[in-house]
């Protein structure tokens, strides 16, 4: 699975790195199903944390956040990401 963090209009430290990364082994059931995942951080007036993740199979699902602080908004992020991909999951398994 290859993890592509890319932050936008500012600087991520290895503090948001690290709670990126903390975040994302919460859903270490799906990474054989998961070919790559693609999170955007980007700062205007407020946070918003973007994610893209494509399957083996083809399919993709984006998520998308907003919050004023960039914790938040990955929390948030995550939380919708998690409830995809589980929904992604169950779809699958059904077809077979």
């Amino acid at each position: 699975m290859n993890i592509e963090t890319k932050a936008v209009h500012f600087t991520l430290k290895d503090d948001g790195r690290e709670y990126l990364n903390k975040k994302i082994a919460r859903i270490h059931n799906a990474e054989n199903m998961i070919v790559d995942m693609l999170f955007t951080l980007t700062k205007d007036k407020e946070f918003t944390a973007e994610a893209t993740v494509n399957f083996r199979w083809g399919v993709s699902i984006h998520v998308k956040e907003n919050a004023f602080d960039l914790n938040p908004a990955i929390d948030k992020m995550m939380d919708k990401l998690e409830a995809k991909i589980s929904k992604e999951k169950e779809k699958v398994k059904e077809k077979r």
